[in-house]
């Protein structure tokens, strides 16, 4: 989504941020629900395949109950994000749980909410399930995270499918996996999935996945099991900048189909980022400029506290002046966080910039407000949900005085 101007006006859909900043404190993020599912019908009307939404993109209630309306299930890493998922109501048969640290409560909650499957990620786990089942004399639905051994030629913090990451179980135990299935009475195999991480922009990868997984749903075959569920996980590459090349979803598609045709199991996967990342802008005021050798810096309210992917991955995002004029100028943009990695871009040019003006970050709807924290007692950010000319708050920006309510002062250190 870009932020579009009409008169000189920035606008998301037909909501005009320069009304936005009047009446609600920056920074604040704001979301266009056009965005999310004009992106989400053009992923489904290309690929023959279920969705399952990776809550932990974008975690907030009204884009988890825009997705229920969307007909998209859920894919949860904690039982916080299964309870978000069920209080709006996305039905416990379409949401799916795994993590590689899963506690014992997060499992039991999981049970008692007759959930589609639980992803296992290790043998251990394994055996935590079915001995929580039979104490709650239960039958449960389980799958098998396969970790494929397989570079997604991302980044390294964001990989997850080669054989030195935390996540899944190594391909070749999946034989030992099927082995232990048969003795543990009270799980019932459903289904095999994986995840080899974000942002892959390469089909080639998506080949070697699907060839991987077709492998393996044989295994399972040759051990007794009959799938019904084959999930091959998320990573839809977005293009952030115009160097990234977004995923081509037609070759996906023909890919897809050259593969799965005719199966006896229903095919999914779990985008997060590729559904919301696109629908969000960060709103920052500019609070201060300064020049140090030679860099102008413009030091924003945002900050690493705000949007964290830049100083954690050395992420790109494009930035917007909301305020144009002629004059161009190169800039740093800096938030007010007491850490020297709090850069959100370097060296851009925008048009001449003064205190009090405002700047719009895009392409925040995926890992942002989730990723914010009180750093520096800072704040989380009020988020905003745009559809047509109507918008609505959606999360209130925090009041300090209930984060400082929050801690406890012992009785030994009062006077």
């Amino acid at each position: 989504m870009t932020i579009l101007f009409n008169n000189e006006k920035p606008f998301v859909e037909g909501v005009n941020i320069n009304e936005l900043t009047s009446i609600i404190a920056t920074p604040f993020y704001v979301y266009s629900q056009k965005s999310i599912t004009d992106t989400y019908k053009k992923l489904k009307n290309s690929i023959n395949a279920e969705i399952f939404f990776s809550v932990k993109a974008n975690s907030n209630l009204a884009i988890l109950s825009l997705m229920k309306s969307l007909g998209i299930g859920a894919d949860v890493v904690s039982s916080g994000e299964l309870k978000r998922a069920i209080s709006v109501g996305i039905p416990s048969e379409k949401i799916i749980f795994e993590g590689v640290g899963k506690s014992k409560e997060d499992i039991e909650y999981a049970i008692n909410n007759n959930i589609r499957q639980i992803n296992i990620e290790s043998i251990e786990e394994l055996n935590m399930i079915n001995v929580l089942a039979k104490s709650l004399e239960r039958k449960v639905n389980i799958g098998v995270r396969l970790n494929p051994n397989i570079d997604g030629q991302t980044l390294d913090k964001i990989s997850t499918g080669r054989k030195t990451d935390k996540f899944g179980i190594a391909f070749d135990l999946l034989p030992e996996v099927c082995s232990q299935i048969k003795i543990l009475k009270q799980l019932c195999l459903q289904g095999i999935s994986c995840h080899i991480g974000s942002q892959i922009h390469n089909i080639k990868v998506f080949e070697e996945i699907f060839n991987k997984m077709k492998l393996a749903v044989k295994i399972v075959d040759e051990n007794g099991f009959s799938i019904k569920h084959l999930d091959l996980g998320g990573g839809f590459g977005v293009a952030y900048n115009k160097a990234e090349k977004e995923l081509s979803l037609n070759e996906l598609s023909s890919l897809i189909n050259s593969f799965f045709q005719n199966t006896t199991y229903d095919i999914s996967f779990e985008p997060g980022r590729y559904l919301v990342a696109k629908s969000g802008v960060l709103i920052t005021k500019i609070l201060t400029s300064k020049t140090n050798a030679s860099i102008n810096f413009l030091i924003t309210d945002a900050g690493m506290q705000t949007l964290l992917r830049p100083a954690m991955y050395n992420a790109y995002h494009n930035i917007v002046a909301l305020t144009n004029n002629n004059i161009k100028k190169k800039y740093t943009v800096a938030g007010p966080i007491c850490e020297s990695s709090d850069i959100l871009a370097k060296e851009i040019t925008l048009p001449q910039q003064q205190t009090g003006n405002y700047l719009a970050i895009c392409d925040t709807g995926a890992y942002g407000a989730v990723m914010s924290s009180n750093y520096n007692s800072k704040v989380l950010p009020a988020e905003i949900l745009v559809h047509n000319n109507r918008f609505s708050i959606i999360r209130n920006q925090e009041k300090i005085s209930d984060i400082i309510a929050k801690d406890i002062i012992p009785n030994w250190l009062k006077n």
